[in-house]
C-alpha cells in the first residue's frame, strides 16, 4: 500500500525515525521495520510516496502524525534565525504518536543512557518478555505487557541491562497492571495536571514526564529539556535569562528541578502551543551539527 505526499504534507521518514524519539525501529536495506503494539510493519519513502506493508493507510497517518498541519506548526514556532535553520534543515520531521505504555517504560529506562544503550535494553526486554511475531521471514518481538513486567523476577530484568531502573519498571508495571492509572485520563487532562500525574510513577522525573506527554499523550506543548536542549538555549537564547543563571547552568551537567522548570517554561512560553515540535527540531539539529 502507499500514501502520496504533497507540498502541504511535508514528511521525512529518515529524520523522524532517527531523531531519538523512538527506540525500536530497525532499517534493513531500504525498509524500516517497526513494532507498534501487536503489529509489525515495514515502511519506506520514495520521494513523495510512502510505501508500507502489514498496516493500512489510517494506521500510518495516525502513527506518523500526518494529520498535523506541519506548515502551520513551522510558522508558529519560527521565532528566530536559529530555529529557522533547524526547520529548514529538518522540515519533514514529525513527532510520532507512540503507544503510551511502551513510551512510559522506554523513557524510564532512558535516563542517563545513550540511545544505543537504550535500544539494547528495550530489545532485551522485548525478547525476554514480549511475544514473538514473524514477518518477512524475520522474528520480531512485541513490547512486554504490564502484566509480564509486573510479575517478572528482578534478576531477569537486571539481566536485560536495567540496573537500578529494575525497581522503577516493576513498580510502574504493577500500578498500570492493576488499572490504578489510566492513560486516557492523562491524555484528556491539561498539560500541568498530566505532568503532575506522571511524576507520581517511580523513576519518572520532569524530563521523562515531558517526553511521555509529547511523544504519546498528545501534549504538543511539552518541552523536554536534556543536555542538548540546555546547550541550545545557552548558546542561542541567553538574552532571555540573567547572566548568573546561564553561568550556573553552563557549569553543571544535571539540572535541579527549579532550573529545569525555568528552561522548560521558557520553551513553552516562547514557542507556544507547538513547543514540542520546536524542541525536537532544536534537539536533532543540535546533535547533527557535531
Amino acid at each position: 500500500m502507499s500514501i502520496r505526499l504533497d507540498d502541504s504534507t511535508p514528511f521525512d521518514l529518515e529524520a523522524t525515525l532517527c531523531c531519538g524519539q523512538a527506540f525500536r525501529w530497525e532499517k534493513h536495506s531500504e525498509w524500516w521495520y517497526g513494532v507498534v503494539r501487536d503489529r509489525v510493519f515495514k515502511i519506506r519513502q520514495n520521494n513523495d510516496r510512502l510505501l508500507f506493508e502489514n498496516v493500512d493507510a489510517d494506521f500510518v497517518k495516525t502513527y506518523f502524525r500526518l494529520d498535523d498541519d506541519l506548515l502551520t506548526v513551522h510558522s508558529r514556532i519560527d521565532k528566530d534565525e536559529h530555529i529557522r535553520k533547524a526547520i529548514n534543515t529538518l522540515k519533514g520531521l514529525r513527532v510520532l504518536r507512540q503507544d503510551p505504555w511502551e513510551c512510559l517504560i522506554s523513557y524510564i529506562c532512558a535516563t542517563y543512557k545513550s540511545i544505543a544503550a537504550i535500544k539494547r535494553m528495550l530489545f532485551n526486554l522485548s525478547r525476554k518478555f514480549g511475544e514473538r511475531v514473524c514477518f518477512d521471514g524475520v522474528d520480531f518481538c512485541t513490547f512486554p505487557t504490564p502484566e509480564r513486567l509486573a510479575t517478572a523476577h528482578s534478576v531477569d530484568l537486571v539481566k536485560c541491562g536495567l540496573g537500578y531502573r529494575t525497581k522503577y519498571v516493576r513498580e510502574t508495571a504493577k500500578i498500570v497492571n492493576k488499572k490504578e492509572w489510566e492513560f486516557e485520563h492523562v491524555k484528556n487532562a491539561d498539560y500541568k495536571e498530566a505532568r503532575a500525574e506522571l511524576v507520581r510513577f517511580p523513576g519518572v522525573g520532569l524530563k521523562v514526564a515531558d517526553c511521555i506527554l509529547l511523544f504519546s499523550l498528545e501534549k504538543l506543548e511539552a518541552f523536554p529539556v536534556d543536555v542538548w536542549i540546555k546547550r541550545s538555549i545557552i548558546e542561542h537564547y541567553t538574552s532571555h535569562f540573567q547572566e548568573e543563571f546561564i553561568s550556573r547552568t553552563m557549569s553543571k551537567r544535571s539540572l535541579t528541578n527549579k532550573e529545569y522548570e525555568r528552561l522548560n517554561t521558557f520553551g513553552r512560553e516562547y514557542f507556544g502551543e507547538y513547543a514540542g515540535y520546536a524542541q525536537e527540531y532544536l534537539y536533532h539539529y543540535e546533535r547533527t551539527q557535531f
